[in-house]
């Protein structure tokens, strides 16, 4: 096709690592690659994607929290980024509970010829290509699948031979940073605090593995170097603050298995293949969310009284649905996950000989 096309996911990292065969499938029709239209807290996920030809990084009033406000002038410099870039045809994605219709708004009034989303709502003249969610395609999917539906009924598919699954680009060594020998990673932080696990657990989850003859990676961002150091303790290699999202991916990569909540860092793992082992708050549903096409242990009371709330902060006293998951279960889950890949086995099997 000719023009350049836009793929727009405005939310967070996670997201937008699950947009990624969407992408592809996109970037099949358009040689020259697509133009992705992203929050701050999502670009850096875009960047990693393949079939990305440039980046537009915009906070949205009606996704971003805390918002911006809305001014002529916000709304300008997203209109003037996609007159720019010389967009002429946008797929949107959004999650079952956001509406595409503001962006539409945004991107008709900038010029772009023809636009596709899913939409509950009438969408009058703002899109070209409408899907109904519950009538054209089923909610309770993986949020993957949902985003390739949408880029198909636009006409994009993924071409031969790709098979839907999460990919990045650019993947880098890591051993400077933990070395040569078989590892787990544990992730203690999470995104919003009703999807995170006690950090106490961790620590002893860290304790009991180290005992086990696991060594430990611990994983986090600048803000979260208390907590990394707090769950490596003495014998764990706490990287707490030192990875951008590229480098964290290549410690994942080169993991056994991976440890997380409901978290940016559970979509980068299952985008370079590694198990996981998904602490799993049911404020929203795991067959949307959890860990795509790796091999899964899912743990945490999915019937808890939270169930579908959405809630940032866990609205039950003592966040039963994942305080309830003990150190020694999650331990359990992790010789699971590895002892069921045969290759992770026979690492396993190595070290400890």
């Amino acid at each position: 096709m000719t023009g350049r096309v836009l793929v727009a996911r405005l939310d967070s990292v996670g997201d937008v690592l699950l947009s990624g065969p969407a992408v592809r499938a996109v970037a099949a029709s358009y040689p020259d690659g697509v133009v992705m239209l992203c929050g701050p807290q999502g670009a850096p996920g875009a960047e990693l994607l393949p079939g990305i030809s440039g980046v537009i990084v915009w906070e949205s009033p009606w996704i971003t929290a805390p918002a911006p406000q809305v001014t002529a002038a916000h709304l300008d410099t997203l209109q003037d980024a996609v007159k720019q870039a010389g967009i002429t045809e946008a797929v949107v994605l959004t999650s079952f509970h956001q509406s595409p219709l503001p962006l539409a708004l945004l991107l008709r009034v900038a010029g772009v010829r023809r636009i596709a989303g899913a939409s509950v709502d009438y969408a009058g003249s703002l899109l070209d290509v409408r899907l109904k969610p519950g009538e054209d395609f089923p909610e309770d999917q993986p949020e993957a699948e949902r985003a390739l539906q949408i880029a198909a009924a636009a006409g994009h598919h993924l071409p031969d031979g790709d098979d839907g699954s999460l990919r990045l680009r650019d993947v880098p060594d890591v051993a400077h940073l933990v070395g040569d020998e078989p590892y787990v990673v544990l992730h203690p932080g999470a995104a919003v605090p009703a999807r995170a696990w006690p950090p106490l657990h961790h620590a002893a989850l860290a304790e009991l593995l180290i005992g086990a003859g696991y060594r430990v990676v611990v994983t986090g961002g600048s803000s979260e170097r208390e907590l990394t150091a707090t769950v490596a303790g003495p014998d764990g290699i706490d990287l707490g603050g030192q990875t951008d999202l590229r480098t964290m991916a290549g410690v994942l990569a080169a993991a056994d298995a991976v440890v997380v909540g409901n978290t940016g860092p559970a979509h980068l793992a299952a985008a370079v293949g590694t198990p996981v082992v998904s602490l799993f708050s049911p404020v929203v549903p795991a067959v949307r969310w959890a860990p795509y096409r790796v091999p899964v242990e899912l743990l945490g009371n999915q019937n808890a009284p939270c169930k579908l709330t959405r809630a940032r902060e866990c609205p039950v006293p003592g966040h039963p649905c994942l305080a309830d998951v003990s150190p020694e279960e999650t331990f359990a889950a992790v010789e699971r996950l590895i002892s069921g890949v045969p290759s992770l086995a026979s690492r396993r099997e190595t070290r400890s000989a």
